[in-house]
């Protein structure tokens, strides 16, 4: 049974596709949106429940549902992976911040080869993403894996269906390396995608079962989801020109060197960050609360749900399903200059 199956059944919290079919009860918050932290924010939900905190209503139905549902005000809390900016925050009486941190890994079904073992560099998964490269052995892929004998099976590219804050990481990051893909594609949550073998699937959840399925498909999904389903990864080339494979502390290390203070509203991509460790396509995923919601108790509930995350107990769970925890002193910035502001009384 795999991971979130497991988290579905054992934290009871319910999912449905695009639509928000339930009623908050009072003993119940709510959120929506990101599928990105979907498996930690049910783990999080098991164990504060187990406190005596309120069940958790979590929608997973993308980043951009998630800020169509907080602005319609049908949940106590959005999900996002693509940062609000600072004057839509203002104008909607918004505060964001960050949840938590993980990577966005390039994932493929290629017969004979173990995760890990193909390296890639963002120059060329942007021409993969292009449509200017349509076979595994095609010779800008052969250079860069010097003794592979690399198939020529047909590339089928799998990409987000829904808008999608992994989406926007993604595509952020391939409009820093490659000015093709920045002029002729751009960046956000949801894009013209121009390979002509391309399939589209809904959340992390459908990529990655789009990649299992599709031989010969390559695609992107958080870490946690790429692990989960023991999918085959690549080592991907950073800013400092090392290869790496993705883990936790690369994750955290394209964190580090944020100020997380100098960005209104907090809205950091950590995509291609300096760093011999740092995992070139990390991100954060962020929390919207209003800063005078209606329902100020299931605010207060949401804001200790969140401080309850950011325990040693809760940073346990994320590593455990790796994911990496804020980092302490961005903790303190939130607490101090972010929750200051809603208005739960």
């Amino acid at each position: 049974m795999g991971l979130l199956k497991l988290l579905f059944l054992s934290c009871g919290i319910v999912i449905t596709g695009l639509g928000f079919a339930n009623i908050a009860s009072s003993a119940e918050i709510t959120g929506a949106g990101a599928s990105f932290p979907f498996p930690v924010y049910s783990k999080w939900a098991e164990a504060f429940k187990a406190t005596g905190g309120p069940s958790l209503n979590y929608q997973s139905i993308g980043s951009s549902g998630g800020i169509k549902q907080i602005k319609a005000k049908t949940v106590d809390f959005g999900a996002t992976d693509a940062p609000l900016s600072f004057d839509d925050l203002e104008a909607s009486g918004l505060v964001q911040f960050p949840a938590i941190l993980g990577g966005v890994v390039p994932v493929l079904n290629l017969e004979g080869f173990k995760p890990g073992q193909i390296k890639m560099t963002g120059e060329v998964l942007a021409d993969i993403y292009l449509g200017n490269i349509l076979v595994w052995s095609d010779k800008k892929i052969a250079a860069l894996n010097p003794g592979l004998n690399l198939p020529t099976t047909p590339i089928t590219v799998v990409h987000r269906a829904d808008g999608s804050g992994t989406s926007a990481i993604f595509t952020n990051y391939l409009s820093k390396i490659s000015p093709e893909w920045k002029s002729k594609v751009g960046e956000g949550a949801a894009v013209k995608w121009p390979a002509t073998s391309s399939v589209g699937g809904k959340g992390n959840e459908g990529v990655a079962a789009n990649v299992t399925r599709l031989k010969g498909s390559i695609g992107y999904v958080e870490w946690a989801y790429a692990k989960s389903n023991k999918m085959t990864y690549m080592q991907m080339k950073n800013a400092a020109g090392k290869y790496i494979i993705p883990d936790d502390p690369n994750f955290s290390a394209a964190a580090r060197t944020t100020d997380w203070s100098k960005t209104p509203g907090m809205g950091v991509y950590l995509t291609n960050a300096a760093g011999a460790d740092a995992w070139p396509i990390a991100g954060a995923s962020f929390i919207l609360i209003y800063k005078n919601p209606e329902n100020k108790a299931n605010v207060a509930q949401v804001l200790k749900f969140f401080e309850f995350s950011f325990s040693d107990t809760g940073d346990k769970m994320a590593l455990d399903l790796d994911y990496a925890p804020i980092p302490d002193n961005v903790v303190t910035y939130i607490q101090k200059n972010v929750w200051s502001q809603i208005n739960t009384k």
